[in-house]
């Protein structure tokens, strides 16, 4: 490609309006433009980037056993009822009606395709010798942003590749599952990423097994927890804190005078800490929960976060969210910010650092009032084992510092934009969309199915966000716009244009990537230009070099050029990039 023939719209100054590197890079390096909130064009370099983070997708997806279709963004609304996601997805949802003739239809633009491929696979499959199998396609997801940011990395419009995995048992679903979490590795290790395979939520239909592929970045929306003694790491949602019960012993000669203390308007754990004079350490509080439809108690310290997620698997649950206040007032009596355990004849489970606050101050059960000098097994009961411990459950959001659930080690948190998502998705789908199959005794079954996105944009923004430095991006031969900038230094010079063609039409035919940068502009805009966009090779032609029968030849990441002889320059551009490309391939999962 000559540059003269292209649109490369590069930017000296950062946009006023981006906020992190990646979207200040990307933008000046002429990758994207904004259309509007949450929509962005990719220019030609941008989209360039893209179709090879496509490419590098599709080989290992098909390397993986996944066979490749393509499905509609634009599908009926009937699906999402008959899943329950259409109240689910909420505003998120972009649907819309559309008239034809004299009917009119509710139809919604895909966010994701788990309906359609469903609805596809209830119509052509009906028997275990047709499974197992899984399919995949690269395609526009569209959903209502309400906050798009960050560029490419939150928006309305993107590209995802998602795959679907259908099974007979789930001894087929592992299988399939493993060899989509192995071409993952593969596919960000060759896209040049530094990445994380993290434990993630499933959610209450997502079986055992989720993973999210994360880069860590200061910049990213996740916080991750790891461990830098071991390979745990694991999203907020589902990280262990590595913690067991401690329960604080005191003889009940040595405990306390329980008492009750007014705390007009003290519904928060501030405002209680300041009225007791105590920490929120000292508190115990009690969160009231709806989980599937019953009413239960979460006792958690008061400085710690309670999570849903680890309330819903301690409990075995489907459902799980924080009960309604008209609730709170009838189990407990009082209104929100007032409950306690003592009295409680609800079920109630426990975080396992709340035996550890002995004496606790907890609420009443009544307005404006709580305890003090409140001890566990005199003033309240928790459910014991067989030894007669009590029993407790790592019920909090983890910390830095919490121990390392696999080994010694103290768990550390980072942040992390999350680029991948596998997990095991059951049957929700397959039950609410019919799609059976029966097995070898005639007996119907649900196909047990297994969900696999990659986010292709947050690819490419990736790179820009952590491969940068004061220059521009530092782009992975993988996914560079092109591998190698020819610069001549003077396109009015005939002997510097000829050897500048001739070197150009030579890599072209040798299957190299390469630029001409043609414009008539100053060596200084060309270099900057080039290193702003961050081309991995850069061979400049002219001035005192080409005089002396030489061209300079320097990675962008080099301090300093190279003098290779004319003769030798092609010769050895390609071993310089089959070269690197071993480089880059010796980091690659060999799976």
């Amino acid at each position: 490609m000559r540059w003269s023939q292209t649109l490369i719209p590069t930017m000296k100054e950062n946009p006023s309006d981006a906020e992190i590197p990646s979207h200040r890079l990307m933008i000046r390096a002429g990758l994207i433009r904004q259309l509007m909130a949450g929509a962005y064009t990719y220019l030609p370099l941008g989209w360039k980037s893209i179709r090879k983070a496509e490419a590098i997708i599709r080989e290992e997806m098909d390397r993986a056993g996944a066979v490749e279709l393509h499905m509609p963004a634009l599908q009926p609304i009937e699906l999402f009822e008959r899943t329950g996601r259409r109240e689910a997805f909420g505003n998120v949802l972009i649907d819309f009606p559309i008239r034809r003739g004299n009917q009119e239809g509710q139809y919604a633009l895909g966010p994701t395709h788990e309906e359609v491929i469903t609805d596809l696979v209830s119509k052509l499959v009906s028997s275990y010798r047709q499974l197992p199998f899984t399919m995949y396609q690269i395609q526009t997801k569209f959903r209502n942003e309400e906050r798009p940011r960050f560029g490419v990395l939150r928006t309305s419009e993107f590209q995802m590749k998602d795959a679907y995995s259908f099974s007979a048992t789930i001894e087929q679903l592992d299988v399939a599952y493993d060899a989509m979490y192995d071409a993952y590795c593969r596919i960000f290790a060759r896209c040049g990423l530094e990445y994380l395979p993290v434990e993630a939520e499933s959610g209450p239909i997502g079986g055992d097994a989720s993973h999210e592929f994360m880069i860590p970045s200061g910049n990213g929306e996740d916080s991750i927890f790891r461990c830098p003694s071991c390979q745990y790491a694991a999203n907020m949602e589902r990280a262990d804190t590595g913690r067991t019960a401690n329960v604080a012993q005191v003889a009940d000669g040595e405990m306390k005078t329980l008492e009750e203390v007014a705390t007009p308007k003290a519904g928060t754990i501030e405002q209680v800490t300041q009225a007791m004079g105590c920490d929120a350490t000292d508190l115990i509080k009690t969160l009231i929960y709806d989980v599937d439809g019953e009413t239960v108690a979460v006792l958690m310290r008061g400085d710690h976060e309670a999570n849903e997620g680890k309330i819903r698997r301690a409990l075995d649950a489907n459902s799980v969210e924080l009960a309604d206040n008209a609730t709170i007032e009838k189990v407990t009596g009082a209104p929100v910010g007032f409950a306690g355990p003592k009295g409680l004849s609800i079920k109630m489970i426990a975080d396992h650092d709340v035996p550890s606050v002995n004496p606790a101050v907890i609420g009443a059960n009544k307005v404006d009032t709580h305890f003090k000098n409140v001890y566990l097994g005199r003033d309240y009961e928790l459910p014991t084992d067989s030894d007669g411990k009590p029993i407790t459950h790592d019920l909090r959001n983890a910390e830095p510092g919490d121990g390392c659930p696999k080994c010694d080690g103290k768990l550390e948190c980072v942040h992390g934009i999350e680029v991948g998502h596998v997990f095991k998705l059951g049957t929700k789908y397959s039950e609410a969309l019919d799609a059976n199959f029966l097995d070898d005794k005639e007996q119907r079954h649900p196909i047990i199915m297994g969900c696999y996105g990659i986010g292709v944009n947050r690819i490419v923004a990736g790179i820009a966000e952590t491969r940068h430095d004061d220059n521009g991006i530092d782009w992975p031969l993988s996914l560079a716009p092109f591998e190698v900038d020819i610069i001549p230094l003077k396109v009015d010079d005939e002997e510097v244009m000829q050897a500048a063609e001739g070197l150009y039409d030579s890599l072209k035919s040798q299957g190299v990537d390469v630029i001409l940068d043609d414009r008539p502009a100053r060596p200084g805009v060309k270099f900057k230009d080039s290193e702003l966009i961050g081309f991995p090779l850069r061979v400049v032609i002219g001035g005192r070099g080409l005089a002396e029968g030489n061209m300079e030849v320097k990675w962008r990441s080099d301090e300093g050029p190279t003098m290779i002889p004319v003769a030798e320059v092609e010769s050895r551009v390609l071993e310089m990039l089959d070269a690197k490309r071993a480089e880059e391939a010796s980091q690659i999962p060999q799976v």
